[in-house]
């Protein structure tokens, strides 16, 4: 027999942690290889935990809601092997309140760390957080019932706490004052106190789910951190809509997967960005840091309405039948909730298709830390007029419009303009003749 060590896996360069979200095993339950132990959440996206070897859980050293730092043994499982299986070298063991130091606090909820307040009850990140975003202090804290072990406080419980102090009528606590012949020096509080808002009768109140508040966050701290300027500029895809009609049938019989206009945008994104490598770019101060890797984001919506931007590595090294299986297979893994952290993070430019929903245009967010984000409308047949070597001549053609907002810090107007010009160019100039 040998014992396992399934430890919290990396989930991306930045992410040095998740929150365990639900366990599918328990102790005592067989296992298979690559089978679902457990969900995870980062700041970035829900994944699965799959069991790295057949065999029986033993010991599960953490419970949902705790937050695990990255590399930590998390599920311990033994095995018919007969020699024992090395845990990873950045694995520890550290029981559940080591992983997390505790600090004793009676301020404020303000941050984010794990605290133990003077009752030393155990509060995780993920409810400070929402404590936190909903000004809810320590003391309103200690008076929340806990359905978790040991009375903890879980998400569940904070979140029906908030629903519920969002129905009912502000109170106004008051105290006898203390007389006293020392004068009182008045005291400013930083803590704003929570109003209740009387929103009528007739709706019903919603509290964001953990992705929505973290894509409210980004949002927010990308408008504040970028002025953003918006370029717009159209191009007939004509010759793109039938080369894809063409062959989408004998590519689907071929290989199985389905060819979309995704990969050719992302095509021609990737050779714009060859021609104007200061649009792949981040800001770090005073400096530009220039991408040599070209990374493309492609925004996606998922089943639950929220949006997540799966990564395509080295796009440029990929020919367009690459690009088709990659953007398939990431679109299939964000619909099912399959995507890994690491398949979200590194983006260096993001695409999103506006159009999938039927929208002419749009004037995206950038998606820090990057410098701009290109969006596609929906292609719409309209009458153009076209030069011909007999003069002008009006046809029907397949038009699309482009938007493109960039950081007016160090993208200026001509440079945003070239590279969004020089894509409608590589559409419009999209080679018919190649074969798939």
């Amino acid at each position: 027999m040998a014992i396992v060590d399934l430890v919290m896996p990396k989930m991306g360069e930045s992410i040095m942690e998740a929150t365990i979200l639900k366990w599918h095993k328990a102790v005592g339950d067989v296992v298979e290889m690559d089978e679902t132990i457990l969900e995870i959440a980062t700041d970035k996206v829900d994944s699965e935990v799959p069991s790295t070897a057949a065999g029986t859980i033993t010991e599960i050293l953490f419970e949902e809601d705790d937050v695990v730092p990255v590399g930590t043994v998390i599920v311990k499982i033994e095995t018919d092997a007969d020699v024992e299986v090395a845990a990873s070298p950045t694995a520890s063991t550290p029981t559940k309140e080591s992983a997390a130091p505790a600090a004793e606090t009676t301020a404020p909820v303000t941050k984010t760390e794990d605290v133990n307040i003077p009752s030393n009850r155990f509060y995780s990140p993920l409810v400070l957080n929402i404590a936190a975003t909903e000004n809810i202090s320590m003391t309103e804290l200690e008076s929340l019932p806990g359905s978790g072990k040991d009375g903890r406080v879980t998400k569940k419980d904070i979140l029906a706490y908030v629903a519920q102090r969002g129905k009912a009528p502000a109170t106004v606590e008051t105290s006898t004052p203390t007389t006293s012949t020392t004068p009182q020096t008045p005291q400013t509080s930083t803590t704003p106190t929570p109003v209740s808002t009387n929103h009528g009768d007739n709706v019903e109140i919603v509290a964001m789910d953990r992705m929505r508040k973290l894509i409210a966050k980004h949002m927010v701290n990308s408008v504040q951190t970028s002025p953003h300027v918006t370029s717009f500029t159209e191009a007939d895809v004509t010759d793109i809509v039938n080369w894809r009609n063409k062959h989408k049938g004998p590519f689907k019989a071929k290989y199985g997967e389905n060819i979309t206009f995704t990969p050719i945008f992302i095509e021609a994104v990737v050779n714009s960005i060859k021609k104007f490598p200061l649009i792949n770019v981040s800001v770090d101060g005073d400096n530009l840091i220039i991408k040599k890797d070209i990374n493309i984001g492609m925004a996606a919506a998922l089943p639950s309405g929220n949006l997540i931007v799966p990564v395509i590595k080295n796009a440029d090294t990929r020919n367009l039948l690459g690009l088709s299986k990659e953007v398939n297979r990431l679109a299939n893994a964000a619909r099912n909730n399959k995507l890994k952290a690491d398949e979200t993070s590194g983006s260096t430019f993001t695409l999103t298709n506006v159009g999938t929903f039927g929208s002419l245009m749009g004037t995206p967010i950038i998606n820090q830390p990057e410098v701009a984000i290109l969006a596609v409308g929906t292609i719409k047949k309209r009458p153009m007029v076209l030069e011909t070597e007999q003069g002008d001549v009006i046809a029907i053609r397949h038009m699309m419009y482009l938007s493109l907002s960039y950081d007016h810090r160090v993208v200026d107007g001509s440079l945003g303009a070239s590279f969004l010009t020089e894509v409608g160019k590589q559409l419009e100039a999209f080679d018919t003749t190649r074969e798939i």
